[in-house]
């Protein structure tokens, strides 16, 4: 079994990460971003029955080297297989211009371990990849390195949002109590507790931060070896091969 072992900063929780796209409606071919409508990260903990996901604000991850500074969020949290698989495949809605549309399955593009550690007064999300073995132009156009690490921060939704940015009032988080006293009148936080993640309309921040986590961070990745018969997210996602190959395995546009 995958795991993360830390050698100098507190370990908040590992697990399993996904990253994935949705093309865009209507398009029966992704042969580039401007071909995807959406992009996706799931964190699955480790010994926990749950599915985060995550959509990430400008369709590709913050390059480490630049520090580039991106909005996430946590869409929605599931605590089965079968309701994420449900959410991730083929969906058909009806439109009062064009009638019935169909949204394609997601392709998944990445698998890897990661962990949340709490380096000084911030905290990362570090990630390494298990697949695809090499990269690839799918994993270079949504800029997922081999391995990076970004510093996570949550907003407080009593804060105000810039215009154009963040989440309507009526989807942001709700937070108990004990989450927004964490907060004390700061606009964004350190994920101090994983448990900030596992409340659907919570918005991140996401900085790029690392190339080599486990030389900055001081940890250990022990990745599994894995391969078309044992990975992770076709035994979790349970989405149909023939859409798998492509992006999971060679790192090309699906």
């Amino acid at each position: 079994m995958a795991e993360v072992r830390s050698k100098v900063t507190p370990l908040i929780e590992q697990g399993d990460i996904y990253f994935l796209y949705r093309p865009r409606v209507g398009t029966d071919e992704v042969r580039g971003l401007e071909d995807v409508q959406r992009v996706y990260m799931i964190l699955r903990p480790q010994g926990a029955r749950k599915f985060r996901l995550l959509i990430i604000g400008r369709k590709r991850l913050p390059d480490p080297g630049r520090h580039d500074r991106f909005w996430a969020f946590v869409y929605k949290v599931f605590s089965s297989r079968a309701s994420l698989s449900e959410e991730l495949g083929q969906t058909r809605y009806r439109t009062r211009t064009r009638g019935v549309r169909e949204e394609a399955p997601v392709r998944p593009v990445a698998e890897g371990v990661y962990a949340l550690v709490r380096h000084g007064d911030h905290t990362h999300l570090a990630y390494v990849l298990e697949l695809p073995q090499r990269p690839g132009p799918a994993e270079r156009e949504l800029n997922i390195r081999r391995q990076a690490s970004y510093i996570i921060a949550v907003k407080n939704p009593e804060a105000a949002t810039p215009p154009d940015a963040g989440l309507d009032p009526e989807h942001e988080a709700h937070f108990p109590k004990t989450q927004r006293e964490r907060f004390q009148g700061r606009r964004f936080i350190p994920v101090e507790t994983a448990s900030f993640l596992d409340y659907p309309g919570a918005e991140l921040v996401l900085i790029g931060a690392a190339e080599d986590p486990q030389k900055e961070l001081g940890l250990e990745f022990h990745p599994d070896h894995e391969t078309e018969h044992t990975a992770d997210v076709l035994k979790d996602l349970r989405l149909p091969r023939e859409i798998v190959h492509k992006p999971l395995f060679e790192g090309r546009w699906a």
